[in-house]
């Protein structure tokens, strides 16, 4: 065979796909537990949207979207992120007219033309949370609370949180211009010295060793706070205090998005390497205004799956795969095998997991299959078996074996699986 997955995207396939599954559970439990709902929105977008919401100036925007134009002409891009679309749809089918906030989860794919990486896929996989609709520092606290839940529930134990605060359109300015003093001192490139004029929060975020280094001494946000942000923040960090989630104040963090103001957020894992980032978020204020709607603010936080994954192994957590079926039918013969199916789809209607042997394998081959899929049980049927109406059923880890009458086979084994 000749074709093979598209470079940057990563598969999970058995026994590794169990981690996968709980990883997405575990957060969605913990969303769920909180009164978020599911929300399903499209994988790709009018490419405005994300433009006019995650910024032009961003990396995302000019180096990393999978852009293109459809029959149509339109110029349509497949989703880098979750937020900007969450808002659209919250304003397009107005949920922010009924009861506030919107809260709201989903998961599914995203994509970056970035270059392929451990930890950094073209196709990466987010669980994404957004609450829409208030400005309470309460609720900036609750997502970070489900975000840590999520982690303890799959028993990471070295997440790191990092918290800071980006202020709002009142104090940022003069943080601004104090920043862009500072940058345009120093030894940098062209490119990114067009950043310090377009965005200079940008250049904090660059992950450069060189550039870096010549940050270090930059100016910070917290010594330029109004008195609203400062008290925002303070709330925000004595709410975790009293939830007893550790957090480290990280005065330089700032988020690859321009929509970010006030409480921004990441969660780290040191065992990772330079991809160490398996989550962040923080608060969108001013996003709905970007794209045509009214005031609405907002705060979410996005994880990455793939990423999380890598932490849960790299901590020795990684889930066992599950028994795929607790019963596994071994038919002995054409009608036996007619008859097998019968059953063995009447055990699946009782809400009985249940697969059999197919292509007419014999006693020894069909009974690895049994040990193969994990069962509990086996149902062994064969030509005496049928003239006696009944069949073998075989507790695959004591080896003890009773015959049970057909007609009682599905009672007998869901009595026995309940136990």
């Amino acid at each position: 065979m000749s074709f093979q997955a598209p470079k940057g995207v990563p598969e999970y396939l058995p026994p590794r796909s169990a981690t996968f599954l709980a990883a997405r559970a575990a957060f969605a439990a913990a969303a769920e537990n909180a009164g978020y709902s599911y929300i399903e929105v499209p994988v790709f977008e009018d490419t405005e949207l994300f433009a006019r919401g995650v910024g032009e100036s961003t990396d995302v925007v000019s180096k990393e979207m999978y852009t293109f134009a459809d029959r149509g002409g339109r110029s349509v891009t497949l989703r880098p992120e979750f937020t900007a679309g969450v808002m659209r749809s919250t304003l397009e089918h107005g949920l922010h007219t009924g009861q506030l906030p919107v809260k709201l989860w989903t998961t599914g794919p995203a994509f970056r033309y970035e270059r392929p990486q451990a930890g950094r896929y073209r196709q990466l996989q987010q669980f994404d949370v957004e609450a829409i609709g208030t400005e309470d520092p309460a609720v900036d606290a609750e997502t970070i609370a489900i975000a840590w839940a999520g982690y303890q529930a799959l028993g990471l134990r070295q997440v790191r949180l990092l918290l800071n605060t980006l202020g709002c359109k009142q104090c940022r300015p003069a943080y601004r211009a104090a920043l862009q003093d500072f940058l345009r001192g120093l030894d940098l490139d062209e490119a990114t010295r067009a950043r310090i004029e377009v965005n200079p929060l940008r250049v904090l975020d660059d992950k450069r060793p060189e550039v870096r280094a010549q940050v270090e001494n930059a100016p910070l946000i917290t010594d330029h706070l109004c008195a609203s942000c400062k008290a925002h923040h303070d709330r925000v960090r004595s709410l975790l205090e009293d939830l007893g989630i550790p957090f480290e104040d990280t005065p330089r963090l700032v988020r690859g998005l321009d929509y970010y103001t006030r409480t921004t957020y990441e969660f780290d894992h040191p065992l990772l390497g330079a991809q160490s980032g398996i989550g962040g978020g923080g608060r969108y204020d001013g996003l709905s205004e970007d794209i045509g709607g009214p005031p609405l603010p907002g705060i979410g936080f996005a994880v990455g799956v793939d990423r999380i994954i890598m932490a849960v192994e790299a901590e020795g957590l990684a889930q066992q795969a599950p028994a795929r079926v607790a019963v596994f039918g071994v038919p002995l013969g054409e009608e036996a095998a007619r008859r097998m199916f019968t059953l063995v789809n009447g055990l699946r209607a009782a809400g009985v997991a249940a697969d059999m042997a197919f292509d007419g394998k014999g006693l020894k081959g069909a009974m690895k299959g049994a040990d193969r899929s994990g069962a509990t049980y086996a149902v062994i049927l064969g030509e005496r078996d049928i003239a006696a109406g009944s069949a073998q059923v075989k507790d695959l880890a004591s080896g003890d074996q009773t015959a049970v009458p057909l007609a009682e086979i599905v009672t007998t084994l869901k009595e026995k699986l309940t136990k």
